[in-house]
Formats: structure tokens, sequence, C-alpha cells
């Protein structure tokens, strides 16, 4: 796992809700908590593009729902800036669940565009990956 180059905020709050964009049978998955998050005391940690969180299935299959997953954040909203002065930012924010904590993907195809700086940090995450943006 490498360094993100980019300053990516940190938009997306723990106990906030998060589709998913690949075919593991998970819909929704209400991030619970963000792996290596340093925050000050009485602040819930937030998760950005390239991290890793540990989130509950809400909605999909019969076998995934009710069940504790790693995922990559691959998607946000809200705009975060490049070295070179480019300014990028999704139409939605979206997840991509994992395996196990070494970054290697649940599902097989990934629907949507994905983060150059997710693809930089998880390479199994690049190799599925349709569009890198």
């Amino acid at each position: 796992m490498q360094a993100v180059k980019a300053s990516i905020p940190k938009a997306l709050p723990h106990g906030c809700c998060v589709p998913t964009c690949d075919n593991s049978g998970a819909k929704l998955i209400k991030i619970t908590s963000v792996f290596n998050s340093k925050t000050s005391r009485g602040r819930y940690p937030a998760a950005g593009i390239g991290d890793i969180v540990y989130g509950a299935v809400k909605k999909g299959t019969q076998q995934m729902r009710n069940t504790v997953v790693f995922a990559v954040i691959v998607r946000q909203k809200k705009e975060y800036r490049r070295p070179d002065g480019m300014r990028v930012k999704f139409e939605d924010n979206a997840a991509v669940v994992l395996k196990d904590e070494k970054g290697n993907p649940k599902g097989t195809i990934l629907k949507g565009p994905i983060a150059k700086e997710a693809c930089d940090r998880w390479p199994a995450v690049a190799k599925i990956a349709s569009i890198i943006v």
C-alpha cells in the first residue's frame, strides 16, 4: 500500500452508508470504522478515496446481509486536488468490497470510473477496473 499523492479530504464519516460498485453481492455498506485514522478526541473518524474501511452490509443478497466486510473507497462527491492542480470530483460515492485487508477484491467486475489514487494504492482493484480517472 503506497501513500496517496493528492490531498484528499475525508468526506465520508463514520456511520454513513456507501453504495458498492462491484458484483460481490453487497449493495449498501455502513462504515463502522476507518483503518489508520487518527483524529482528535471526540471526533468521528472519516474516510476518503483510497482508504480501507470496515463496514456492515445493510442491503444485498441474503448471504451478504448482516456481515462485516472490508472495503476500499473508490469514488467521492467532494472534490479533491491533484498535485498538477487539477480538481476531481465524481457524481456519487462508491466502495469496493474486499476479501481481506490485503486489498483483494471480492467481486470480478467494477461498474463506473475508479479514481487513479485508489488504483495506485490498491493494484488488485486496478486490475479489474474498467475506467480509471
